[in-house]
């Protein structure tokens, strides 16, 4: 028998805290401003929006806060999830480099999503909120809302970006399977929608957008928050559980890792596996590269600017300093839904501020046939979205051979991609394209970001 592959914990190690890593930051995160009065935003600012409990979370630096039983007692249904060494692609790149990956896709929506929406979910309910409105790309983050939903009893309506509403159906069906009502955005059913479409009918969205109408929705109804799948810091802390357990397993597996990969978009699934692993270097553990891959086609990191920024397209969000390419920017319609935000989440943008983290980008067709080779040696078919993380591995990976020595390679294999055939098929066929942002549109869109005066 060869080496072992599959490390599993059982039930009672799920954790019972999520980890903060403000606690450990070496420099505190730029406040959050008021559009209006360029101040710092304050509880009551973000009430409209979310349950107190959730404010509290994304500001708070406690280390460690507790996970409700409610919730564990859901993530049971998948969680501790399992870690792979993955022998078989190792052999097929010919590398010395030892590979293990979190698989994120045993979860009932398929990827890591549901980590942050059961929590959500639960907050909200124990607000006594009815009501959730969101946005989506690929469709993850609204499936994995609409699943959690479900199980606490609120109804769920989720702003899907066209290009993917049209692209994914069966992540549409799959929403409306848990009760969710989905909507193509831009929609009709709200101001900013009609007002985009009434200059272009054939816009093919964005997440700003679908943010657009989603906020909107919450802050006209009493009765109804909003929730996001990404970027806050309240939900990087939820994902936490993904990297708290991958320690455990590693430690299993008697390894740690040199280097962390992880794909990124607004940043939730790259946090969840790194945040716990940089946060025990910043208080005197090991320090492992972190590498950050993003598509070339929506490039914050290693493009976009790092300036104070709308969260959404239409303004009505608060503002927080990330890298941007300008809440304006409309990225191509490449089939990684996930990763089309203009910006990255302010704590992971924090991170390469302080150069605690690298980023690159590559192009979906050479992640698309990253995914194909670990499809053929592991057996799962990665997501999109986590064909950047297993891409971003195998360069590792082939870095380690050619300089001849032996490192241990993490990543977080985020969701699986059996909701993207469609864009199988068409790699397939040949007819998959590498795409390209409009040069000019970016130089506009950051050309306009707003203007926020230095602190004194």
């Amino acid at each position: 028998m060869g080496e072992q592959t599959k490390f599993l914990l059982d039930e009672s190690r799920i954790p019972k805290r999520w980890y903060n890593i403000q606690a450990d930051l070496p420099k505190p995160l730029a406040p959050v401003l008021h559009p209006g009065t360029m101040k710092p935003v304050g509880p009551d600012d973000l009430a409209p929006l979310f349950p107190m409990a959730l404010i509290m979370q994304e500001v708070t630096t406690e280390r460690e806060i507790d996970i409700p039983e409610p919730v564990r007692d859901i993530y049971r249904l998948w969680r501790p999830s399992p870690l792979f060494r993955a022998h078989r692609l190792e052999k097929a790149l010919g590398t010395p480099a030892k590979i293990f990956y979190k698989y994120e896709g045993v979860s009932p929506a398929g990827s890591h999503k549901p980590n942050t929406a059961v929590p959500q979910a639960f907050y909200n309910r124990e607000a006594g909120i009815k009501r959730l409105s969101t946005e989506t790309g690929a469709g993850q983050w609204g499936s994995s809302l609409a699943f959690a939903g479900a199980l606490f009893g609120i109804d769920v309506t989720v702003f899907q970006v066209r290009v993917s509403y049209d692209q994914k159906p069966y992540r549409r069906a799959l929403m409306e399977s848990y009760g969710a009502r989905c909507l193509p955005s831009p929609s009709t059913e709200t101001e900013y929608g009609r007002s985009v479409l009434a200059k272009r009918p054939d816009h093919p969205g964005s997440l700003g957008i679908a943010i657009s109408e989603a906020v909107e929705i919450a802050a006209k109804n009493d009765d109804t928050k909003y929730a996001l799948g990404s970027v806050l810091n309240h939900v990087l802390l939820h994902q936490t559980v993904v990297g708290l357990e991958a320690m455990e397993q590693l430690k299993m597996a008697d390894a740690w890792p040199d280097v962390i990969v992880g794909c990124t978009g607004g940043g939730s699934n790259f946090a969840g596996i790194t945040f716990p692993f940089i946060g025990d270097g910043l208080r005197g553990g090991a320090k492992p590269r972190i590498v950050a891959v993003e598509p070339a086609a929506c490039p914050s990191l290693t493009r976009g600017k790092f300036a104070y920024d709308f969260g959404d397209t239409g303004h009505m969000t608060p503002l927080a300093k990330m890298h941007t390419l300008g809440s304006t920017f409309t990225p191509p319609g490449f089939h990684a839904g996930g990763l089309r935000y203009h910006g990255m989440a302010p704590l992971v943008s924090h991170l390469r501020d302080l150069n605690l983290i690298e980023a690159v980008a590559y192009h979906q067709t050479e992640c698309f046939a990253a995914g194909i080779q670990f499809a053929r040696a592991e057996g799962i078919l990665p997501a999109p979205e986590a064909n950047h993380a297993v891409k971003g591995a195998i360069e590792e990976a082939l870095r380690c051979k050619r300089e001849g020595r032996s490192q241990t390679i993490l990543f977080n294999l985020c969701g699986h991609g059996h909701f993207d055939m469609a864009a199988y098929m068409a790699y397939s066929a040949g007819t998959l394209t590498d795409q390209s942002y409009n040069e000019e549109e970016l130089a506009m869109a950051l050309a306009g970001l707003p203007s926020v005066p230095e602190p004194a």
